[in-house]
C-alpha cells in the first residue's frame, strides 16, 4: 500500500500563563492507503491533539507534515481548508448534527461547503442515505434520532464526500454496547469494501482490536 499520510518528528506546544505544555513530543509516523488504525492513549495522552494535526484542523509547532505527497505544513490555511475538505471525513463521539436541519440536509453539508449544486448535494446525500440503509431517518431532525441514529447519519456525512481518510474520535463513545458494535460494522465495512483509510481515535482496547495496527500514545510520544 502507498503511504498516505507521514509526520516526521512533530512536535505540538501550547503556552499556558507563564509555563509551556508539551502535547506532542517528536512524533513520526506513517499511515498507508486503505489502512485501518486506531490511536490509543488515555485521556490527556495527546491522541486528540494528534487526531486534529492529521485531520489539518491544528498546526505542529515543529517538524513535518506529508500527506499524498504534499508538503502540508508549508500551506496556507485556505489551502489546508481547501486539502481537509475534499480528503478528509471527520466522524465525532459527539456527532455535532445541526439541530434545524434534517438528516439528509446535514448530510449535504459538506458537499454544499465544496460548491456543488444542491441538486447534486441532494442526490448525493440521498445516495448516502440508501447505501447505509437509512432512507427512512432521511427527513428526521438530529432531536427525532436515537444516539446510534445520529452516529449513523454522521458517518454518512463524513463519508458523501468521497474522502481518503476517515478519522473517527470516539466514535462509539457516547453509545452503549450493541449499538457501537453496529456503528464500528458500518466502519469496518467502509474500509474493507470501498478500501477507505480508517483511523480511530480511542482509548477502549475492544475498538482497538477490530483495527490492523494500534499506535499507542502516552504523555505525548509514541510508546508502541
Amino acid at each position: 500500500m502507498s503511504c498516505l499520510i507521514e509526520l516526521q518528528h512533530v512536535d505540538k506546544r501550547y503556552q499556558l500563563q507563564n509555563s509551556e505544555v508539551v502535547a506532542l513530543k517528536d512524533v513520526s509516523l506513517t499511515i498507508s492507503h486503505g489502512e485501518r488504525v486506531a490511536i490509543m492513549g488515555a485521556s490527556g495522552s495527546g491522541k486528540s491533539t494528534l487526531m486534529n494535526i492529521i485531520g489539518l484542523l491544528d498546526r505542529q509547532t515543529s517538524g513535518r507534515y506529508i500527506f499524498e505527497n504534499r508538503a502540508v505544513h508549508e500551506l496556507g490555511d485556505n489551502e489546508l481548508a481547501f486539502l481537509r475538505g475534499r480528503k478528509i471525513g471527520f466522524v465525532f463521539q459527539s456527532f455535532f448534527l445541526l439541530p434545524r436541519l434534517n438528516a439528509v440536509q446535514n448530510i449535504m453539508l459538506p458537499l454544499l461547503y465544496q460548491d456543488h449544486d444542491y441538486k447534486t448535494a441532494r442526490y448525493k446525500a440521498e445516495s448516502m442515505l440508501e447505501t447505509l440503509q437509512l432512507t427512512k431517518l432521511a427527513l428526521h431532525k438530529p432531536s427525532e434520532l436515537s444516539g446510534g441514529q445520529q452516529q449513523r447519519i454522521a458517518i454518512a456525512r463524513a463519508l458523501v464526500g468521497n474522502p481518503d481518510i476517515v478519522l473517527a474520535d470516539e466514535p462509539t463513545g457516547a453509545l452503549d454496547s450493541t449499538t457501537g458494535e453496529e456503528v464500528m460494522k458500518i466502519l469496518i465495512k467502509m474500509n474493507e469494501e470501498v478500501g477507505r483509510t480508517l483511523v480511530i481515535i480511542t482509548h477502549d482496547k475492544d475498538v482497538s482490536k477490530k483495527c490492523e495496527r494500534v499506535i499507542t500514545i502516552k504523555d505525548g510520544e509514541i510508546v508502541g
